[in-house]
């Protein structure tokens, strides 16, 4: 058995039972020495921040201080769903069954999605697991997904995946280029179990490159389900030249006024999705059921799941999905095991990248894919990032150094895509050393072994900072690196724009992504990059050409 199915074991244990009465301590597994997180209202103005305060107040068995901040919150929102559901979690640790079933039907009635409460976290709602509401829900999504299908590892012939069911059950996806299914191609079937939080990923392979294909999924014996959105077309084999379009950005941190976003990037049109870190803000690698929790909202909200299931979606992590703001994970593959052991095989489970840094020997979240001649290289800045102020320091550790420069020098691709989930250029953040501003030397080596290679068409894209930059780092000794950066996706906060800092343009008004369209069959291929806001308005564009990017 490998360590991260012993840690599936483990999150598996804390899904089930309950302790209805009793502080729910998943804060205390292990018994190790390490710091506490923040259990404060401190940001209340930040709505991604609430609930999970209330959350770890009632883990912690204080549900008097979080019933008092719910119903304040209240009396300010009326309606909240979200508030509601969570006085309705409260009552049910408060062993109040009645009153739990009254706060999550007005949740529902406030327009919470049916699914959070088959979800759960399902620790946290089995003392009502016998109740006439979830009784029905639970028979309801018993044949269907509870949360997905997410799109996701798609190439010229394959393509992945994944859902959520309220049961064990076998999972089964049929793929076909008819809406009426002829000629079906299946995927072969696969489990949810508990331990995975009753997630499965399942994947199609043997298919057609550039081809439109619809599909449907199948939970146990049930029927195929199947709606309009389902829909999804493979990518062009490597090396081919073509057009494309590519969403991306960070900081989405849970707020249902913004959720439209995923509207938004769903009117464009893209190819895929990239979401490069901050994706939903845990800051809490301790709680299991906290990190199950701040997956789960997002997961259900109707926005996200219709751009999710017709847009691949691939992945990495930043701070707030690893840890807490601004932190390193350290040179060691389990050390300290609060923050690894714990937080990425949830991550795993939440996503469905085609793959996982150097597996169980060496975890992580960085890996590459290739659409047509563009190869995208995904880096995880965390899992292996020392201290900034001791030495020596690395932001991606020794092994995953080694294979970015194996994937440079091995590309065919005419444009290399150097995905960061923080800022290449060390303007962007002042003297933060959280940027690779913290690590130059690490970040000459990689620029400098571009330049010595002579690698052609290297383009830096990166996330974090909460507004829409372009910026252009000059080199004596080669060509100068344009980086496109984006992250402020649904975040209500936001940092000030960088013109005067030296940025070819910034945009903070409203929130944001970047979609970047690669148009590789001309002679002089282009990218041309653009800032779309929440309402659809694009404020700032630039394009680069591929003779800017060579020697």
């Amino acid at each position: 058995m490998t360590r991260l199915q012993v840690v599936g074991m483990l999150i598996g244990v804390l899904t089930c039972g309950t302790l209805a009465g009793q502080p729910i301590d998943d804060y205390d597994l292990g018994g190790a020495s390490r710091p506490k997180p923040d259990f404060s209202f401190r940001k209340e103005d930040q709505y991604k921040r609430v609930h999970q305060a209330s959350l770890r107040f009632i883990l912690q068995g204080e549900r008097q201080r979080s019933e008092e901040f719910l119903e304040n919150y209240l009396i300010k929102h009326p309606g909240d769903a979200e508030t509601l559901y969570m006085l309705g979690v409260l009552q049910a640790q408060a062993g109040d069954g009645a009153k739990a079933e009254t706060y999550l039907q007005r949740s529902l009635e406030a327009g919470l999605p049916p699914g959070r409460l088959v979800a759960g976290p399902r620790k946290l709602l089995e003392p009502l697991r016998q109740s006439d509401l979830l009784q029905k829900l639970f028979r309801t999504f018993g044949d269907r997904p509870v949360h997905g299908p997410l799109l996701g590892n798609v190439t010229a012939s394959r393509a992945s995946f994944w859902v959520r069911t309220a049961t064990e059950s076998d999972v089964q996806v049929m793929v076909s280029t008819s809406a009426n299914f002829e000629r079906p191609v299946y995927s072969q079937p696969a489990n949810s179990h508990a331990r995975d939080d009753y997630t499965a990923v399942v994947t199609v392979d043997g298919l057609e490159p550039t081809t439109q294909y619809h599909y449907a999924v199948r939970i146990g014996d049930g029927v195929w389900h199947y709606s309009d959105r389902q829909q999804f077309e493979t990518f062009a084999n490597a090396g081919r030249p073509g057009k494309f379009t590519v969403a991306f950005g960070g900081g989405a941190g849970y707020v249902p006024h913004n959720e439209r976003m995923w509207n938004t990037i769903s009117d464009c049109d893209p190819n895929l999705l990239l979401l490069l870190g901050d994706n939903v803000y845990i800051d809490d690698p301790e709680s299991v059921l906290m990190q199950q929790y701040t997956y789960q909202r997002r997961q259900s909200r109707p926005e996200w799941r219709a751009l999710t299931a017709s847009v691949p979606v691939y992945t990495i992590w930043d701070d707030h999905d690893f840890s807490t703001n601004d932190s390193w994970g350290g040179p060691d593959v389990s050390v300290p095991f609060w923050k690894k052991d714990w937080v990425f095989p949830i991550y795993r489970q939440n996503w469905v990248n085609p793959a996982y840094g150097g597996g169980d020997a060496q975890p992580g979240c960085w890996y590459s894919f290739s659409v047509g001649d563009v190869e995208f290289i995904m880096l995880d800045c965390r899992y292996y990032r020392t201290s900034p102020r001791k030495t020596p320091r690395s932001m991606l550790g020794p092994v995953q150094l080694a294979w970015l420069k194996q994937e440079l020098q091995q590309s065919t691709a005419r444009v290399k895509v150097l995905c960061s989930s923080v800022p290449w250029d060390f303007r962007t953040k002042g003297d933060s050393l959280d940027t690779w501003n913290g690590y130059k030397q690490e970040h000459e080596q990689i620029l400098s072994f571009i330049e010595q290679q002579q690698i052609e068409g290297v383009l830096l894209v990166s996330a974090d900072r909460h507004r829409s930059d372009a910026w252009k780092i000059e080199r004596p000794n080669g060509y100068g690196f344009y980086e496109f950066n984006s992250s402020r996706l649904t975040n209500q906060h936001v940092h000030p724009t960088m013109e005067k800092k030296g940025a070819i343009f910034s945009y903070n008004k409203l929130q944001s992504f970047g979609l970047i369209t690669f148009d590789t069959a001309a002679d002089d291929p282009t990218v041309t990059y653009e800032i779309v806001n929440i309402d659809g308005a694009r404020p700032h564009s630039l394009t680069v050409r591929l003779s800017e990017l060579s020697f």
